[in-house]
């Protein structure tokens, strides 16, 4: 094998997997219901368009840090948002939180540790750690592993794919633990304000931080609560060090978050309004589709909080894709996910609403 070749296998691309039942799904007479991505179909905020269009001459280089306007919003939606008492020095705006996610590692400089991800979990942490040469550990107790091993402790809380909201008292027990053996934790809080059967928690609260960003840093994204995942606007909230470090990584990278996005940014974290109104459209849907799954036979796991129903008919994952991709609807797989997802799906909830009403008359009368 060639020098250059000898990077750490990545797994296959998840979603490639999915083409031959998103072709079946398109066979319906009705046409596909996808609820298997999760892609936001709602428009963007016109506060944020016009913020947008008001920032579009923008000739120079952007900063990484970002500009003092940004700054000081992403400290204050931080303390009035997540409760946090931050500084410009804790705050770091990124290129959608997929960027941190996939990079934190490598910008930390963590090669040869473990990277402890949740046993369920976003693809991207597990890849994250390959690219850094790091080893990623799925695992439900981070707090039972060799803390000499570990670089890094991702939780993430709704979590994604399950909609499990883990307490205060969780997470806490996590970030003690990580102080106790200067292990940084890692907190991806993008379902954050999307609640539904349980009140979700940062990890900068000071119910689970003691209020000391010391050792955690919370990532954060704009793409479902404000409809901007083609902005790709996204921070990092947290240990001072730990943001300081990613900083002059992303300098030098050239990690920089467009003027326009930016400006953009700005004017989605101050205005509550349209995150109100998304969250009533999400819930409508959400509303609407859960009882259609049940009546379908399925059990609904978890799922208090974020875009996704997690659903099982107690058997294997790709049986369940294969039976819903003949009713016309597309769902992921929760092998995606994990081991343990191997006899669950996820559907989002961010298809239009009428899509996501086609999907429920279809379960719903699939009985």
């Amino acid at each position: 094998m060639q020098g250059w070749a000898a990077r750490a296998q990545l797994p296959v691309f998840p979603w490639d997997q999915l083409v031959p039942y998103g072709e079946t799904a398109r066979q319906h007479p009705d046409g596909i219901v996808d609820l298997s991505i999760g892609t936001p179909v709602d428009p963007t905020p016109a506060v944020v368009q016009e913020a947008l269009k008001a920032a579009a001459d923008a000739p120079g280089y952007p900063l990484t840090i970002g500009t003092a306007d940004l700054r000081g919003t992403l400290v204050e939606w931080s303390r009035r948002r997540l409760g946090a008492d931050v500084t410009a020095a804790n705050v770091v705006p990124s290129i959608g939180s997929k960027e941190l996610v996939s990079l934190l590692p490598v910008l930390l400089g963590l090669t040869g540790r473990q990277v402890l991800i949740p046993a369920l979990a976003y693809p991207t942490y597990d890849v994250g750690a390959r690219l850094a040469g790091c080893e990623p550990v799925p695992t439900d107790d981070p707090t039972a592993h060799d803390a000499s091993k570990v670089g890094l402790v991702w939780v993430n809380s709704p979590s994604n794919p399950t909609g499990r909201v883990q307490s205060a008292e969780e997470l806490k027990r996590v970030v003690d633990w990580g102080r106790e053996h200067g292990v940084l934790v890692a907190s991806d809080e993008c379902y954050l304000e999307l609640d539904w059967e349980a009140s979700p928690v940062s990890v900068l609260h000071p119910s689970v931080s003691g209020g000391s960003t010391d050792g955690v840093i919370a990532l954060h994204s704009l793409s479902k609560r404000s409809n901007l995942a083609g902005y790709r606007a996204g921070f990092a909230v947290g240990d001072a060090t730990a943001i300081g470090m990613l900083i002059e990584a992303r300098k030098h990278i050239g990690l920089l978050p467009p003027a326009p996005v930016q400006a953009a940014t700005v004017a989605a974290l101050r205005d509550d309004t349209h995150v109100a109104e998304q969250k009533e459209r999400y819930r409508a849907r959400r509303d609407l589709l859960k009882p259609a799954v049940e009546k379908a036979g399925f059990r609904v796991d978890h799922s208090e909080a974020g875009l996704y129903l997690w659903c099982t008919r107690d058997e294997d994952c790709w049986d369940t894709v294969a039976w819903l991709a003949a009713q016309g609807v597309l769902a992921a797989p929760g092998a995606f996910y994990g081991a343990a997802g191997s006899r669950h799906v996820r559907m989002a909830l961010t298809a239009t609403d009428e899509r996501i009403s086609a999907a429920s008359e279809r379960l719903a009368t699939s009985a």
